[in-house]
């Protein structure tokens, strides 16, 4: 008899696994069909792996390969246009840092098997979406910390060297122009959600010439956030997609009712003047004004604004991914969403 209790219980939570996996996989649409596999293109090592050849080769070689990429490479995150594209190739090959970096992304990205399955996963979610959606080239570098992810015609570029782990030795060498609130999401895992980020704002989501308002800019970054929900990896953290720390998105889910009243007390929805909004919008170690000993969460804006979209989303079932996107109006959107959190 306890045998047979065993069983069931065995059975049921069985059961109830299944129920849980087929539930949290119904949320998303099948796309096992799409037919993509996509590759990053090692530039990286094609250029280190021709140090000791000839410049003038090389450089016909990468030119005919590389086209615009290359001589954005040459002239725009290396070198500058008044060098030759042999003169820049020389002094590179030369250059000792260029080989001890290269060396250390080596290290860390011996193949990128892990991004190219994630990007994999994410442009057929995208393709899923937006059918007509060209996919870039994609196409890994290394500028010594000049470029992270440029975009260009037809390219997207990763900077790996900006990739290396949060506790790399260079990035303690170059804090003084890139401070470690900024280094410390420069690891591995970032770089499936940075290109999917990159892609849309550049390529699918232009931001429109309208948005003025902090609240249109919230809405706007709210909606971008709500996106890559919809198509990047699902084990991918809502922290390493807005880039905060854990202490950081606890930080903002603890506070969200005293944020929220912040900006209505301070009436700064609907403020116009650039330098205010960007407090609230950009990169930061905090968010001045919020928080005490400066242990607030930056780009409060961005983050609220992710949450009102995604109120909008749950309290309007009806509404399509690609409605919400074609969707410019904040305001409704806001009321729509009966966003009230409660203060602590």
């Amino acid at each position: 008899m306890i045998d047979n209790v065993k069983h069931r219980q065995i059975y049921l939570i069985f059961l109830f696994a299944i129920a849980f996996i087929s539930c949290k996989q119904a949320n998303r649409p099948d796309v096992s069909n799409i037919n993509l596999d996509i590759k990053i293109d090692r530039f990286d090592h094609i250029l280190y792996a021709a140090k000791n050849r000839n410049a003038s080769e090389v450089n016909q070689m990468l030119t005919k390969s590389y086209g615009l990429f290359y001589e954005d490479y040459i002239h725009r995150m290396i070198g500058s246009p008044e060098y030759s594209n042999d003169e820049v190739l020389s002094t590179l090959f030369k250059d000792q840092a260029y080989a001890d970096l290269t060396k250390d992304v080596d290290s860390v990205f011996p193949n990128l098997k892990l991004q190219e399955a994630g990007l994999t996963q994410t442009f057929k979610y995208i393709k899923y979406y937006y059918p007509k959606a060209k996919i870039p080239k994609f196409i890994s570098f290394v500028s010594g910390f000049a470029y992270q992810m440029p975009v260009g015609d037809q390219y997207l570029g990763i900077g790996l060297d900006m990739f290396l782990g949060k506790d790399s030795k260079f990035y303690k060498a170059i804090v003084q122009s890139v401070p470690l609130y900024l280094s410390r999401r420069f690891t591995p895992e970032y770089i499936v959600p940075r290109v999917a980020e990159t892609y849309a704002h550049e390529e699918l989501f232009p931001e429109p010439d309208e948005n003025r308002t902090l609240l249109s800019k919230m809405i706007f970054q709210g909606k971008i956030l709500y996106f890559l929900d919809q198509v990047l990896p699902e084990n991918i953290t809502d922290s390493v997609k807005i880039g905060y720390s854990t202490e950081q998105l606890q930080w903002a889910q603890q506070f969200e009712g005293d944020i929220w009243a912040y900006f209505l007390e301070k009436n700064y929805l609907y403020e116009t003047d650039y330098q205010k909004l960007q407090v609230f919008l950009s990169e930061g170690p905090f968010t001045p004004g919020l928080g005490e000993n400066r242990d607030s969460a930056p780009k409060l804006g961005v983050w609220t604004g992710w949450q009102i979209v995604r109120k909008y989303m749950d309290e309007n079932p009806q509404v399509t991914l690609q409605q919400l996107m074609a969707d410019h109006d904040a305001q409704k959107i806001l009321n729509q969403s009966k966003y009230k959190p409660k203060q602590k």
